[in-house]
């Protein structure tokens, strides 16, 4: 029987592209610590997010090439991942946050943040560091929608690089996430009265003011329209790139295509436009009814050239855990409703890591 050497198994590696990249994993750098021992074959792949939707079949294409090696006997791979920053990262006001991504619509009800907490969540629960900022200072949900409403913030010390200790607010942490609001800042049913420069000091605040620590993804729940608070957020750090939720009729979708217009203005990455209550599933019947219109998602993103992340149902457990502060990732985790987050998660994340690849070099470790 034949030896194997590591050449061997790097030559083979070589032929297994990235389905997103477009090169292989070699080249890519996603091969790490290959190790041979009486023809066993062990290495490891180091995929760009761990909410990779495409990871079970890399890990198939790896499998089938280097069993194809002479001589060997077993494969064993294990998956890991490590995010890829895009470059430059949070910059001086959140160096240790690797993507910051904005989720906006062009109007109200569309189920804007019940969809940013559930894709926070999911891309928690695959394995990465996530935080949620609420930004709709006027109308901020993210506390109840995580069940956090008598959460009150306090203040931590946190190490900077020069090696001075400041003050900062400390985040509150549910389900794996890490998430500031105004609504731990104000009373419950007070409203905020503020003119425009107040909502860009806040997002500021929230920005630089807060101990966000490391994280992969940091989420940002805008308000609806192109206000203060998106011009502020896309002048403030250089975004990875913008979600546009919208529902499928023709009104909504004219009014997120603005949306979508106004971050490419701002040289702002479009990573996707999802379809929020696409379509409800009756439970008794099991009919299946289309009730703001058919496809307006889709359309608009195959007119604007932009990815398509997928359609989230209308769902009344997901309202119910919503309201009870139990997002129904948490509440029915084994759900068809989950699983549908779970994909359209991954593809957020896959978008980002394509985004990623474009303002970093290949060869920057």
């Amino acid at each position: 029987m034949p030896e194997v050497s590591e050449a061997q198994v790097l030559a083979a590696l070589r032929t297994v592209p990235d389905p997103d990249l477009g090169k292989d994993l070699v080249t890519l750098n996603m091969i790490k610590n290959v190790r041979i021992c009486d023809g066993n074959v062990a290495f490891i792949v180091e995929l760009t997010t761990p909410a990779c939707p495409m990871k079970a079949k890399i890990e198939a294409d790896c499998r089938a090439a280097v069993g194809e090696i002479p001589g060997v006997k077993g494969i064993k791979i294990e998956l890991t991942a490590n995010v890829v920053a895009r470059r430059p990262q949070g910059g001086k006001i959140i160096p240790k946050v690797k993507h910051v991504i904005a989720v906006a619509s062009g109007k109200g009800g569309v189920g804007k943040s019940t969809v940013a907490t559930n894709l926070a969540i999911a891309l928690a629960q695959s394995g990465a560091r996530v935080g949620l900022m609420d930004a709709d200072v006027y109308g901020p949900t993210i506390p109840m929608l995580l069940g956090l409403e008598d959460e009150h913030l306090e203040q931590t010390a946190e190490r900077q690089a020069d090696g001075n200790v400041i003050s900062k607010i400390a985040p509150a942490e549910r389900h794996g996430v890490s998430c500031v609001s105004m609504g731990f800042l104000v009373e419950p049913g007070q409203p905020v009265v503020w003119r425009g420069p107040m909502l860009g000091k806040v997002v500021n605040q929230f920005l630089g003011d807060v101990a966000w620590g490391e994280l992969d993804y940091l989420l940002v729940d805008l308000p609806p329209g192109t206000g203060d608070v998106t011009m502020t957020l896309s002048e403030s750090i250089p975004l990875s790139g913008a979600v546009i939720v919208m529902t499928p009729q023709d009104v909504a979708s004219s009014i997120a295509v603005k949306s979508l217009r106004a971050f490419q203005k701002l040289n702002v990455p479009i990573l996707g436009i999802i379809e929020n209550m696409a379509y409800f599933v009756a439970p008794d019947t099991g009919n299946t009814y289309y009730i703001f219109g058919r496809g307006g998602g889709q359309d608009a993103a195959e007119e604007l050239k932009v990815p398509f992340l997928g359609r989230i149902p209308l769902d009344i457990p997901t309202r119910e855990a919503s309201d009870c502060g139990e997002p129904v990732l948490i509440s029915d985790p084994e759900g068809a409703q989950s699983q549908i987050f779970h994909e359209v998660a991954g593809k957020l994340a896959q978008q980002i890591s394509i985004q990623a690849r474009k303002f970093r070099p290949l060869n920057v470790m």
